[in-house]
């Protein structure tokens, strides 16, 4: 029997934590990210999905699906307040690394400022770290992936924010006399990075604390791939395709589909499935677990690729033309926890075959189904369309990587489209109308968990869009001008909704236990103060 056979009926925000208007150019896990948490719960929402907070950078698009760690957290989001709070910054700091307000996230400018923040608070507790039984716990805990991790990102700063590939030899092949050397000539920086992240996953854990007072449990997000030049494909380079000389041998990308015509390379080395096999899926057991730890759900991006993964050869300019490669299956999710559920959410969007959800199905994992897909087919075969989503999905008014509904309706919405979605929602709609019908559309669809974005809670247009697939620039960027337009008026208009369709009592946990990856994560402590 499945989970979603009891009735499930949730609710839920997807709001990228980037996109918060905190003092700081960027979202954060501070107070501010407790001020929406606080209109989700006002507004009937369980949940509060975000986007993954691994480490990026502009010279990667700042995408989150391309970072240099699948384990580690961002810079970015580090909370000067909290900071503050833990007497590492003063209100002289504070002030200094405030960034005016805009539209966009200036992520150069932020990054800049948030390690200025970081580098000032490991001043001042570098003295007493290594005594510290908390940080001395984190780094126990922890050092199957932060070890790697810290030399990585100290000898990446040394040699210019060069590849891996083009270190000398014996570190790029990571030779032990090579890593005792660096590890000694790099170990002030090396503890920097460890203090980073310490004092990040304590943020991270508070916040998650002041989530579960509102009742408010966190999505977080996993990306299938990493980046060729990241710590995880440094540190084991046998288990992914590459060449013998460490380059990315098979690229990973998806073919044609709604998104684009040539499909999208993406260019990240797939996975050598018969050596992960081998060494029984250690690597991505430790990851899963590890998200599963963090988050109270985790939503597996491109999980059609667990079946099976489109690759492309080296020298392929699109993702046109490629071959599909066998994936592990349930084999993995089996190893990972045997007989036990977990809390993940399948991205079964894009090519999928009967494959993908006989395994998504297999392990109990919801999946996502996207109204922009489905509300406008004319033929209502889509199982996309409102009306033909089955209880075990999460469904979306839009996501991420599609267009606002309002942008949508106004720009990619055919005549009969319009009909059709007219149809459904009982009434003639138009720009100002439109993105309030998906949401309610979602939230009266059978779907366990219905979920809307900001962006359409609030009928902002497509210049408010998050990412656009297959463009090199500008996505990533949208942030919310302030917390004004979300009142209480939107949050009860929300939440009567949410209790006319039957999301108003959801009482089943939002957690299920893990061994927490996270291990210990530092001084949570109480709330910054104002």
């Amino acid at each position: 029997m499945s989970r979603f056979d009891e009735g499930w009926r949730a609710a839920g925000l997807l709001v990228p934590l980037s996109a918060l208007p905190t003092p700081y150019g960027a979202g954060d896990f501070g107070p501010d990210a407790v001020k929406l948490a606080r209109f989700a719960s006002g507004a009937g929402a369980h949940f509060w999905q975000i986007l993954p907070v691994n480490p990026t950078a502009p010279s990667l698009g700042n995408s989150p699906y391309s970072g240099f760690s699948a384990y580690a957290v961002w810079e970015l989001y580090a909370s000067p307040e909290i900071l503050f709070r833990d007497g590492l910054l003063d209100r002289a700091d504070l002030r200094g690394l405030e960034i005016p307000p805009g539209p966009r996230v200036d992520y150069p400018r932020v990054i800049a400022a948030k390690k200025e923040a970081l580098d000032r608070a490991f001043r001042k507790a570098e003295g007493a770290l290594l005594d510290d039984p908390d940080f001395r716990g984190f780094l126990a805990f922890n050092g199957s992936w932060l070890d790697d991790y810290a030399l990585f990102s100290a000898a990446k700063d040394r040699f210019g924010g060069s590849s891996w590939t083009a270190w000398p030899d014996d570190l790029k092949d990571r030779r032990e006399d090579a890593l005792r050397h660096w590890g000694t000539a790099l170990s002030r920086e090396i503890l920097r990075v460890k203090f980073g992240q310490w004092r990040l996953f304590g943020q991270l854990t508070w916040l998650k604390a002041r989530l579960a007072d509102l009742r408010v449990g966190l999505i977080g997000d996993a990306a299938f791939y990493v980046s060729h030049d990241s710590a995880d494909v440094w540190a084991n380079r046998g288990l992914f395709a590459l060449d013998h000389s460490g380059e990315t041998g098979l690229m990973a990308g998806v073919p044609p589909d709604y998104y684009s015509d040539q499909g999208q390379l993406w260019g990240n080395p797939v996975y050598d499935w018969p050596r992960h096999r081998d060494q029984g899926y250690a690597w991505w057991s430790r990851r899963i677990l590890h998200n599963l730890g963090l988050f109270d759900w985790t939503r597996l991006d491109h999980f059609r690729a667990f079946a099976a993964c489109w690759t492309v050869k080296p020298d392929g300019r699109t993702a046109r033309f490629g071959e599909w490669l066998p994936g592990p299956g349930r084999e993995l999710f089996d190893r990972v926890a045997p007989g036990r559920g977990l809390n993940i959410i399948a991205e079964d969007l894009g090519v999928i075959t009967p494959d993908v959800t006989e395994l998504r199905k297999s392990r109990d994992f919801p999946g996502m189904r996207v109204l922009q897909f489905g509300a406008g087919d004319p033929a209502g075969l889509s199982s996309h369309c409102p009306f033909r989503i089955e209880p075990d999905n999460v469904a979306y008014s839009s996501t991420h990587d599609s267009n606002t509904a309002r942008g949508w309706y106004s720009r990619e919405l055919d005549i009969k489209g319009r009909r059709a979605l007219d149809l459904l929602a009982g009434r003639p709609l138009d720009y100002e109308s439109a993105a309030r019908a998906l949401v309610t559309l979602a939230w009266c669809s059978p779907a366990a968990i219905a979920v809307t974005t900001l962006q359409d809670l609030l009928n902002l247009d497509q210049e408010h869009r998050m990412n656009l697939p297959g463009s090199p620039a500008g996505n990533w960027e949208w942030r919310l001008g302030s917390f004004a337009p979300l009142t209480e008026r939107l949050a009860g208009e929300l939440a009567e909704l949410g209790a006319a369709a039957g999301r108003d009592n959801w009482t089943h946990p939002n957690t299920l236990t893990y061994e927490a990856a996270a291990g210990p994560p530092g001084k949570a402590g109480a709330d910054p103060a104002p």
